[in-house]
């Protein structure tokens, strides 16, 4: 159960890997940017090793909950995740992306007290996800704003 609750996420972020990378060097370069916007490098790294803190955080739920809707509310999560890089990367809508953000923000908040009610340590992992999509929403904002 580690090994699939630490594959999952990263493979979620593979495809929106796939669905991102074109666009960086196509279309996001060429948008205006607030000025706290992170080098492009800074994304992947970010992201790889909060991917491996929210699965490890699911493994924890996963595996001492006996609330099957905490581990699907996880995995419908994912997908808003990923909805994200194929509405602001692949379709080019910052504007739609922000509401998915949203969205995504409110579902790790919830995540986030949920868990906390199988395991604190679970809570605590997803606490830099949790600011780094406030911090992303933000971000995406702006770029929306500017553009």
């Amino acid at each position: 159960k580690l090994f699939v609750a630490l594959l999952l996420p990263q493979a979620v972020g593979l495809v929106g890997g796939l669905v991102t990378a074109p666009a960086v060097r196509q279309w996001y370069q060429f948008l205006h940017k607030p000025a706290f916007n992170p080098p492009d490098g800074v994304f992947a790294p970010v992201w790889f090793v909060l991917y491996i803190l929210m699965g490890w955080a699911s493994f924890l739920v996963w595996t001492r909950a006996a609330r099957p809707f905490l581990f699907r509310l996880y995995l419908v999560h994912l997908a808003v995740n990923l909805l994200w890089s194929v509405l602001f990367f692949g379709l080019h809508s910052p504007g739609l992306a922000f509401l998915d953000i949203v969205v995504l923000w409110g579902m790790v908040t919830a995540m986030l007290i949920l868990f906390r009610s199988v395991s604190r340590l679970a809570a605590l992992l997803l606490v830099p996800y949790w600011c780094w999509v406030s911090f992303a929403a933000a971000l995406n904002l702006a770029v929306w704003r500017l553009n």
